[in-house]
């Protein structure tokens, strides 16, 4: 056979139809949308342990803060989610704040705390030099 005579064949045999193979597309947008979804869930920040706050018609949003104190319901108390002492607050508080600078201290109460213990707690904080303290509530 001479090189004319395959030329001439090679339209004789049927062409095969193209294909295109979306399997491993879908599977690269499934791990993106994976990739995605789950550092979404990184992203929320949760600076106090859950409470029912109690609602305000006057609230107003604050920046967010490092130094979060929270009266569960139980009257627990916890220092930026850790357990804590009254009488040891004043003095973890003081650590945490740099000398000569002003942070907002976040209360979050639960509803069903008793109000004396949220004074004791509100007095404690108060005591602290550079010390601002706030009241954290939810919107009705």
């Amino acid at each position: 056979m001479n090189e004319e005579e395959c030329l001439m064949r090679l339209p004789d045999e049927p062409e095969l139809p193209t294909q295109i193979n979306i399997v491993p597309m879908i599977d690269v947008i499934f791990a993106i949308l994976t990739f995605f979804i789950i550092s979404t869930l990184y992203l929320t920040r949760s600076q106090g342990l859950p409470v029912n706050l109690p609602s305000a018609k006057t609230a107003q949003s604050q920046r967010s803060t490092p130094i979060t104190v929270t009266l569960d319901q139980q009257g627990r108390i916890a220092l930026n989610r850790k357990a804590i002492a009254i009488d040891a607050l004043d003095e973890q508080v003081r650590a945490l704040i740099a000398p000569n600078q002003e942070v907002v201290v976040v209360l979050n109460a639960d509803t069903q705390v008793k109000h004396g213990q949220v004074i004791a707690v509100m007095d404690q904080l108060r005591s602290v030099k550079g010390a601002k303290l706030a009241i954290a509530t939810q919107k009705p």
